[in-house]
């Protein structure tokens, strides 16, 4: 039948469109349910310097882009629709996307996660001017400059120990007086010179001509504000993995969906890869690389597992 698919992979990130493009390769039938906003993350990225293969960066909607292009290349099929519901139940699984139902021998979850933002004027329209939260990814755009990190725990304290490898000064500053960071990761920040503290207080408002140029501080208890000057602010106060709609699929204490033996979930032909499950990186190239593991697992899976089932379509 038309609709039936080797694999559905629910995503674009890159361990999305990096999965697509192992699958393809190895002539696996393969729809990508993109989204209505494709790319993942990446795609609120300026400058990416640390994707292997690109000497002076290359742009994160680019990198995206190139990726699809690619993915399309050697054949697979992408709707930019939103993944709204699965049946994971029986064979072969069904897939719901936008108005139409699709049916997959296997699956591949890519679906990403989202950053938890501050939600305060000002922000949203400056991520990726000034407004970032992965210091990993960004920390060299910042060299000499004045930062700050907004959080308390130990993703927090390592942000903070990144950026001050780089950074002429680093502020982390917490809504309240103490940090949930274990003792060790608040011991390393405390003992860099560059780095400082600010408790009982959050951002109330980011400002700046085209970029970041400063930030309106509150403080949590007496309600005081005040404008200080900043290049930067990077925001670490955790992640949101996509992972509400997949029901019958295993997910951890954190909502991240559980992983068994290489990148399988609880259900026999469902796999996943990226940002949905990893809480640890969360790196472009970790991504695609998650992906490409993820893609040979269901080829394998196909082949000497999944053969064994047979597929209808009614």
């Amino acid at each position: 039948m038309e609709n039936l698919y080797d694999v559905i992979i629910i995503g674009s990130g890159p361990a999305g469109l990096t999965a697509s493009i192992y699958t393809t390769r190895s002539a696996l039938k393969t729809l990508v349910l993109a989204g209505e906003k494709w790319g993942g993350q990446l795609q609120l990225t300026s400058l990416v310097e640390n994707f292997p293969g690109f000497p002076e960066g290359i742009q994160g909607p680019d990198l995206m882009l190139n990726m699809r292009k690619q993915a399309e290349h050697h054949g697979a099929e992408i709707k930019d629709i939103n993944f709204t519901s699965g049946d994971f139940t029986k064979r072969p699984f069904s897939i719901v996307a936008g108005q139409d139902t699709y049916k997959a021998k296997a699956v591949i979850i890519a679906s990403g996660a989202d950053a938890r933002w501050l939600d305060v004027p000002g922000e949203k329209e400056r991520i990726g001017k000034g407004v970032s939260s992965c210091a990993t990814c960004d920390s060299m755009f910042f060299r000499n400059k004045n930062v700050f990190i907004v959080g308390g725990g130990d993703s927090a304290m390592e942000e903070a120990l990144v950026l001050a490898k780089v950074a002429q000064k680093v502020t982390l500053i917490h809504r309240r007086d103490s940090f949930r960071a274990s003792e060790i990761m608040q011991q390393r920040a405390k003992d860099d010179p560059k780095i400082t503290f600010m408790f009982n207080s959050v951002i109330a408002e980011i400002k700046g001509e085209g970029r970041v140029q400063s930030a309106v501080i509150k403080n949590s208890q007496t309600g005081e504000t005040k404008e200080l000057p900043v290049d930067g602010i990077f925001v670490a106060i955790g992640h949101i993995p996509n992972t509400s709609l997949f029901k019958g699929i295993d997910l951890d204490k954190e909502g991240y969906v559980a992983v068994r033996d290489h990148y399988h979930t609880n259900i026999s032909g469902v796999f996943t890869a990226g940002d949905v499950h990893d809480r640890s990186y969360r790196q472009a190239i970790t991504a695609a690389g998650f992906g490409a593991a993820a893609a040979l697992e269901a080829e394998r899976w196909l082949s000497i597992d999944g053969a064994a089932v047979e597929f209808k379509v009614n």
